[in-house]
């Protein structure tokens, strides 16, 4: 394994490969019934390998996961081999008092009395403003003062410029945790934001390198375009290859759900140096991204110029889960979330009432009503 070191933290270096445990093994399917046995094979086999980072959060597998990782750590004597580190639910916070409240019950979760890597869950500008109001920042250092975490950072879900103004706006950040694969290069953080957060010596960790399994898996005309390469690759190798090429990345995550992807995937971490891409390489990965993006149903970039939307709708959000699901051919998962969380939650392309509001704002020029339309035929299968 290769080991990297966070730019402002000294003396603890952390596997290029992190494991990722919001995919455990299941029983049943159920995210709820993490299959333990099957987890601290997983554990054993990454420790084998030489990984060392372990990544959860407060809401990961019904709230279940940071509990398995205690007991599988206790279990298979480990706990002195891994970096934990896991996630505030940002949206959650209620009062001040929240702070300390999910962190006191997380480090009983995972049986520590300190939890080395702590993020603030998937911050948007409207969570931003949340911890802000809150005093989570306040909170958190508290907690670093008197030892419970080790070291401040943030996942992050929204635009560039969003993540400029989180980044800027508190200067102890010590690392961030970002979306990124060859072909979300320009979505949310992108590489701009990667290499904005480097120059500020805050140190990168890379979250869906796999797109959630989907670049494992790709479709015939990327799979034709690999298999062209004179060195044989599996479509996670690339992708994985792609995300550990970048320096200012610290560790990669990959959401593993058993010993034979552990493996497999250490062993593509264990050769893969930054900066070893050769060009034809670039090349090719690129050829696959214009494939996939050739997929797409909308021609949106989430820049979110069209919203709020007075009805409701999460415009971006809505076309987002349209484009993945043709991109990636995963229409069945994403139609079910798309139903829960969208139309459910009361942000679904139904809500739209077509009053226009939207269209002189698109820098696109996207027909939004008419587009919204389609995507919610295609997603909810009307």
């Amino acid at each position: 394994m290769l080991y990297r070191r966070f730019p402002k933290i000294d003396g603890r270096d952390v596997s290029a490969l992190g494991l990722g445990c919001m995919r455990l093994p299941t029983i049943g399917g159920d995210p709820g019934a993490i299959d333990q046995a099957a987890f601290e094979a997983m554990l054993l086999a990454a420790a084998e390998a030489g990984i060392t980072y372990l990544d959860s959060a407060y809401v990961y597998h019904k709230g279940l996961s940071e509990g398995a990782i205690g007991a599988a750590l206790d279990r298979t004597g480990l706990r002195g081999r891994f970096t934990l580190a896991t996630k505030s639910p940002v949206w959650l916070a209620k009062d001040p008092g929240d702070w300390d409240r999910f962190l006191d019950e997380q480090l009983k979760r995972l049986r520590a009395d300190h939890i080395d890597f702590y993020l603030l869950h998937a911050l948007s500008a409207e969570r931003w403003d949340l911890v802000r109001r809150l005093g989570g920042l306040e909170a958190l250092r508290k907690a670093k003062a008197d030892g419970r975490i080790g070291h401040i950072g943030f996942s992050f879900h929204d635009s560039l410029d969003t993540f400029k103004s989180i980044i800027d706006g508190y200067a102890d950040w010590e690392f961030c945790q970002v979306q990124f694969n060859y072909v979300d290069t320009a979505y949310q953080a992108g590489e701009e934001g990667i290499a904005y957060a480097a120059e500020r010596g805050i140190g990168v960790v890379v979250m869906e390198p796999l797109r959630g399994g989907a670049l494992a898996d790709p479709p015939k005309a990327v799979r034709e375009l690999f298999a062209g390469y004179p060195t044989p690759r599996m479509g996670a190798e690339w992708a994985l290859r792609f995300a550990l090429d970048r320096q200012e990345v610290v560790t990669t995550l990959s959401g593993m759900g058993s010993v034979e992807q552990v493996l497999h995937n250490a062993a593509v971490a264990a050769s893969a140096r930054p900066n070893a891409l050769t060009s034809r390489e670039r090349e090719l990965l690129g050829e696959a991204r214009r494939i996939y993006l050739s997929r797409l149903r909308v021609p949106c970039t989430t820049c979110g110029y069209c919203m709020p939307c007075p009805s409701g709708v999460d415009i971006p959000g809505v076309f987002a889960q349209a484009n993945g699901a043709s991109m990636f051919d995963t229409l069945e998962g994403t139609s079910a979330w798309y139903k829960t969380s969208f139309v459910k939650g009361g942000s679904g392309a139904d809500r739209c009432v077509r009053c226009g509001l939207c269209l002189p704002t698109c820098p696109q020029h996207i027909e939004i009503p008419d587009r919204l339309e389609e995507s919610h035929r295609y997603l909810a299968g009307a």
